[in-house]
């Protein structure tokens, strides 16, 4: 039987029980962006709550509900990539005017200042019930960047003499196994597509792709093909990112004061 780790779908004494046996929260951070036409929108939000969901299951911690708005939309998304912004409009029967810069109405650093609150707020909600160990998993990489702000923020916060009460810590899941896995971390390609197809096997469709391996596929970048991908090339970078993910996790739970005074490592 699978343990129930979705912290909306439990009940309080199921949470207390398992907060109480490992204080730490996972919240998955992402966004709504196009991901070629055989993956789903909400690819990078999805896939980081699955994946928090492995960690929770194999370390122990709760994960909240996954984050998927908020960002800057006029940055680092496929949408406000002019080279693909019309094709990607086209694809969704939208005109491309509806993604031409200023059209979220804030600034892009209004946008990213906005985020960077939003995270900070979610940290001191995570905190204020009773976690120890705060998590941010972006699967939207560029999120990384705000997310590590947003923690970096929370640690120089003070409750009258006292620093933070908590340990964020933020991660995408690509960066920590490179070593292993060189061409991780590509966009809605080989990488990506493997990952889901472990993860949530029935969002991704392979038929929609072309046979031709060097074809030209919108708002995709990859060094492999994405017509290679598989669900057992995904579990095997799963299988490695878990086990770092939850010792990472640990080593915070179990050194926090060597955290509180040599520096967070955010």
């Amino acid at each position: 039987m699978t343990v129930e780790v979705r912290y909306e779908r439990m009940r309080p004494a199921d949470i207390v029980a398992a907060r109480e046996a490992t204080p730490v929260a996972y919240l998955p951070i992402g966004t709504i962006e196009w991901h070629g036409l055989h993956n789903p929108i909400g690819l990078d939000t999805v896939k980081a709550h699955a994946l928090a969901v492995r960690c929770a299951q194999a370390g122990g911690g709760l994960v909240f509900p996954a984050l998927y708005y908020g960002e800057s939309r006029e940055d680092a998304l496929m949408e406000a990539n002019a080279v693909d912004r019309a094709d990607i409009a086209a694809e969704m029967k939208l005109p491309p005017e509806n993604f031409a810069p200023g059209y979220m109405r804030f600034s892009p650093q209004e946008q990213t200042e906005n985020y960077q609150r939003l995270l900070l707020h979610c940290l001191y909600e995570l905190q204020s019930l009773g976690f120890e160990v705060l998590v941010l998993l972006a699967g939207h990489y560029p999120l990384l960047d705000h997310a590590r702000a947003a923690c970096s923020l929370y640690h120089q916060a003070r409750w009258g003499n006292r620093r933070a009460r908590a340990i964020a810590w933020t991660f995408t899941g690509y960066e920590l196994v490179q070593d292993v896995f060189p061409t991780a971390g590509d966009h809605a390609g080989y990488w990506e597509t493997s990952l889901m197809l472990a993860l949530e096997p029935d969002l991704p469709d392979l038929d929609l792709l072309p046979a031709d391996r060097s074809a030209n596929l919108v708002g995709v970048h990859t060094t492999e093909p994405v017509q290679d991908a598989s669900a057992e090339f995904g579990e095997q970078a799963i299988k490695l990112m878990v086990e770092r993910v939850t010792a990472q996790v640990r080593d915070r739970l179990d050194n926090a004061e060597a955290y509180y005074s040599h520096g967070w490592r955010a």
